[in-house]
């Protein structure tokens, strides 16, 4: 190591740490003035009253709405022509009666043994021939059973016509569940009821008039 150069860094540090200590030295020495209390600011005391708070609520109901019943509007009765049924509408074609079943001894003639009509419905009048003033009649045939109820009930073709002469459809359902509903005293036969077929039925159409 080069002894000169020690030597100098040595009286370089001591030169520093010497100049270090006067500083310090100077700082701590230093006397400071204090303010001149002509330059200095009053600021003025502020004083806050005494403010109390009343905490007021009240209980407000709320008002209930009157309501007021309306009256019920009042419907207009629906105008229409209402049916009005002839008593041709029941007419019921008797069928033909076996000579030899009538004079069968032991039987009788027309009368006991003869089914009888017991129970017959009329037809409801079709909306549609009501609103479009559609008159006229519909023949139904039908089949009466060994217990006074009928079955397959149908229109007869060409017998179904307005007041016009025209075939019309109009009235072909309401006539056959009309006539399905009919109720008859049976044809008995040797102490036997049977079947009648080929009944038929004529219903009429006609509205009221006014």
């Amino acid at each position: 190591m080069n002894p000169t150069r020690f030597a100098v860094a040595g009286l370089l540090s001591a030169i520093v740490t010497l100049c270090l200590l006067l500083l310090m030295n100077l700082l701590i020495n230093n006397q400071f003035d204090l303010p001149d209390e002509s330059t200095a600011i009053k600021v003025a005391a502020i004083h806050i009253p005494n403010i109390s708070v009343e905490k007021r609520i009240e209980d407000v109901k709320p008002i209930k709405p009157q309501l007021q019943e309306a009256p019920p509007p009042e419907i207009p009765a629906p105008a229409f022509d209402a049916p009005q049924l002839s008593p041709e509408s029941f007419a019921i074609n008797a069928p033909i009666v076996n000579d030899k079943t009538a004079t069968r001894p032991g039987t009788l003639a027309l009368g006991e043994g003869e089914y009888l009509p017991i129970v017959k419905v009329p037809p409801e009048y079709p909306t549609t021939a009501l609103s479009r003033g559609i008159e006229g009649y519909c023949t139904v045939i039908y089949t009466v059973t060994e217990t006074g109820t009928t079955r397959d009930a149908r229109p007869i073709p060409g017998e179904c016509v307005t007041k016009d002469g025209q075939q019309t459809s109009v009235f072909d359902r309401v006539s056959v569940r009309a006539a399905s509903k009919f109720k008859y005293k049976p044809k008995v036969v040797d102490g036997k009821p049977i079947e009648v077929n080929g009944v038929r039925n004529r219903f009429t159409f006609e509205m009221k008039q006014q």
